[in-house]
């Protein structure tokens, strides 16, 4: 697989987003079947992983750090803090205190199996702690060498802006699709200004992009979309035009919407690695598929007029879940 770089770090031109093997879209899958998925995503050229403490909590890093053990020295494994994870009623109280992220960093070394985190994010910005201790912590955390490289995630441009002043920002994850595409506006000139990269996360809008999910879809007590309203059935209804539009240009080039999705996001900056999740095998090989479609500047115009021409309907969180947690 073709190299992107954020940053100055070096990647895959996609990663593989782990927290749907245990968090997130109902039940965890059996611990050996994740292993072996995120396995299998490294030998089709997969060196980029992305993982959280709070997907479990803490259960995704560790299978992530023991998947990735054998290889540890060819890939590129990204972690979060930024959550009060010490009970069960915390998931959602932001902590990005110094003295927090130090203990956080710690542990995820240990459940990670490694001496360094490649990429450490904050997962959500937190109110209460100013964006430049945040920096200061990490820093020192790169200093200590127990870090490589400074993330944010879902950061606006001016806290972007502060962070990097700090400790440069290697990169920010945060959500961006043919669904949802207000990064445009602000955050894809700030980064491509102060040269850091971007990983879109839900880069398939949670899976309603692949054309597998209709008005009569129904979602498991455990799935994170049951409450986000723009997976309300009224709002599917609605939405699947746009999925229609794309099924029919992904038709004509022979490949899936998945693909197309994907490939029209690296299309967008050389410096864009999206990192789809799947907890099928056959879907990681369609989404690797990906990046071997090249999308001509005719193609990118016929797909931004087809998606400007549909309407959207629904946030693409509930009010609950804007305070945080998951993705």
């Amino acid at each position: 697989m073709q190299q992107r770089t954020l940053g100055n770090l070096q990647v895959s031109a996609l990663g593989l987003g782990c927290m749907g093997l245990s968090h997130g879209y109902g039940s965890a899958i059996e611990r050996t079947t994740a292993i072996q998925l995120i396995r299998s995503a490294f030998e089709r050229g997969i060196t980029f992983f992305d993982t959280a403490q709070i997907y479990g909590p803490f259960i995704n890093e560790e299978v992530v750090g023991e998947a990735l053990a054998p290889m540890r020295d060819k890939v590129v494994i990204a972690t979060k803090f930024g959550f009060d994870l010490s009970s069960p009623d915390d998931l959602k109280t932001l902590n990005s205190r110094p003295e927090h992220i130090r203990r956080s960093v710690d542990a995820s070394l240990k459940r990670l199996r490694t001496d360094m985190i490649d990429l450490l994010y904050q997962h959500r910005v937190d109110p209460n702690v100013p964006i430049e201790d945040v920096a200061g912590a990490v820093s020192d955390l790169i200093a200590q060498g127990k870090v490589r490289h400074f993330g944010l995630s879902e950061a606006g441009a001016q806290t972007i802006r502060r962070a990097h002043a700090v400790q440069p920002v290697t990169a920010l994850q945060s959500e961006y699709s043919l669904w949802w595409r207000e990064p445009e506006a602000d955050i894809l000139p700030t980064l491509e200004e102060l040269g850091i990269g971007f990983v879109p996360f839900a880069p398939l809008g949670k899976g309603f992009l692949t054309g597998t999910i209709d008005e009569s879809t129904k979602f498991d007590a455990g799935d994170f979309r049951s409450t986000v309203p723009r997976f309300s059935e009224e709002a599917r209804h609605t939405n699947l035009a746009l999925v229609e539009l794309l099924g029919s240009i992904a038709a004509r080039h022979r490949i899936s919407r998945a693909q197309l999705a994907l490939a029209w996001l690296l299309a967008q900056k050389p410096w864009i690695v999206p990192i789809p999740g799947t907890t099928k095998l056959h879907r990681l090989d369609e989404n690797v598929g990906a990046a071997d479609v090249l999308l001509t500047a005719d193609d990118l115009s016929e797909i931004r007029a087809a998606v400007s021409s549909v309407k959207l309907e629904g946030d693409r969180y509930s009010q609950a879940h804007k305070s945080g947690w998951g993705h």
